[in-house]
């Protein structure tokens, strides 16, 4: 500063009355009041760190639902055809089950306009078939039963027949031994009495009686022996005819139970071909509801995929993506890994919206306006690909509600919010690059840490 006497010598006319400026400048306590700036700014700056601040994690996402059938639905086409006719233009609100799109068939196998109709006939006739050969079967098994029956019946007969035959062989038989054992008693008194008569002593008339009754005894042994033959021919015959009735009866159950397999077997087959029919018919049937795309809930037509009329699609190709009217809100966020372990399912979280005005402080969210409460609802189990693990935030029940004007995939700007530390731990923390709640210096957050161990 230059100073400048009143008593100057060589420049008697530099006074202060000749320089008011240099007055004022001399008398002025900028000196002082700096100081005391700068005193009350650290003492302020002091009580500033150990002022409560909030830890949180700064992470960007977007608004999206938590239930798959609210989400964002691409309409695809179940079958090939061109467009014949649009119902719907984008933005238009929709109800479940309108139409939304017709469709023409363009595979030939399925131009025929009546096929629905030929083919129920179809069908009819086949039911016809099925009854006829269910008829045939039930005869021939009715026929074959009766043929068990006769069968059974004839070969009891037989068997009586050939029972009897045996009988009268033993009956023959018995008669031929007896008329053997006459005729031999017969023979041995002929010969007696022929040497009695050669002595005298029996006349000519009693040895011709004699040889007569030899005569008849052989007759008779004869005839016994004939009566035997006959009866062991009748018992042969007997046999055989048992032989022939089982054969017969055999040969004719076994050609009805051919013909009754015949008639299964071609009753199944119109059977077979009576569920291929009716298969094609419910076939037919759903692919003519196919032709129109209905929508399956409520909601707003976003985009067609397809335009125009007449342009062929193929099946399973988008056509139109429709928005749901109503959906649960969620946010989906995205943190680090280092900052996975500090995250636990029912965290507050502070968020704020895209479009919505918001004065943000997120030390103090308390002081923060603008911004919506919400709360961790699930943290996936895998790291995604952007290398950090996404997490879901639903909205908070306590906290007022979110804006009914949110629209999917909007933006948010979210904060996890931790434990209350000091400003000067914070800044502190930040320097070192350590992770919000390093150390846990409360036994609180050791009790915490040690139950979800």
């Amino acid at each position: 500063m230059l100073n400048i006497s009143k008593n100057n010598s060589v420049h008697p006319e530099l006074t202060e009355k000749n320089f008011s400026s240099l007055k004022y400048v001399e008398n002025k306590v900028s000196g002082a009041v700096f100081k005391r700036i700068a005193i009350i700014t650290l003492i302020v700056t002091l009580i500033m760190m150990f002022v409560p601040w909030t830890q949180n994690i700064q992470t960007y996402g977007k608004v999206i639902t938590l239930s798959p059938e609210q989400s964002p639905q691409t309409l695809n086409t179940s079958i090939s055809g061109t467009v014949d006719k649009w119902f719907v233009k984008e933005g238009d609100l929709v109800k479940k089950g309108d139409t939304i799109l017709h469709l023409k068939e363009v595979k030939s196998e399925y131009l025929d306009p009546n096929l629905v109709g030929n083919t129920s006939l179809q069908k009819s006739l086949k039911q016809d078939a099925i009854d006829n050969y269910q008829l045939k079967v039930e005869a021939l098994k009715d026929q074959l039963e009766a043929l068990q029956k006769e069968a059974q019946l004839k070969i009891e007969q037989a068997k009586i027949k050939i029972q009897q035959a045996e009988l009268k062989v033993q009956s023959d038989s018995i008669s031929a031994i007896a008329a053997q054992m006459n005729l031999k008693t017969v023979e041995d008194q002929f010969i007696r009495f022929d040497d009695l008569h050669k002595e005298g002593l029996k006349s000519q008339t009693d040895k011709e009686n004699r040889d007569m009754k030899l005569q008849n005894a052989k007759a008779y042994e004869l005839e016994a022996v004939n009566k035997l033959l006959a009866s062991k021919s009748e018992l042969i015959s007997t046999k055989v005819e048992l032989s022939t009735v089982q054969t017969k009866y055999q040969t004719n159950i076994a050609k009805t139970m051919s013909d009754l397999s015949t008639a299964n077997s071609s009753l199944l087959d119109a059977q077979i071909e009576f569920q291929k029919l009716e298969n094609q018919l419910n076939n037919y049937s759903i692919r003519n509801d196919m032709y129109y795309l209905i929508a399956p809930q409520d909601g707003y037509i976003s985009q067609t995929l397809v335009k125009g009329v007449g342009e062929v699609v193929k099946e399973g190709e988008p056509v139109v993506t429709i928005m749901p009217d109503e959906y649960d809100y969620a946010v989906e966020i995205y943190v680090d890994p280092i900052d996975l372990p500090l995250v636990s399912l029912g965290q507050h979280v502070r968020i704020q919206f895209d479009g919505w005005p918001a004065i943000v402080f997120s030390g103090w969210p308390n002081s923060s306006y603008g911004t919506y409460g919400g709360e961790v609802y699930a943290i996936d189990r895998f790291i995604g690909e952007n290398g950090k693990y996404r997490i879901l935030v639903r909205q908070e029940e306590k906290d007022h509600p979110w804006p009914t004007q949110l629209r999917y995939g909007s933006g948010t700007k979210s904060f996890i919010m931790l434990k209350d530390v000091p400003v000067w731990y914070e800044l502190w923390r930040n320097i070192n690059g350590f992770p919000p709640e390093f150390y846990q210096s409360s036994k609180e957050d050791m009790d915490t840490k040690s139950s979800e161990k």
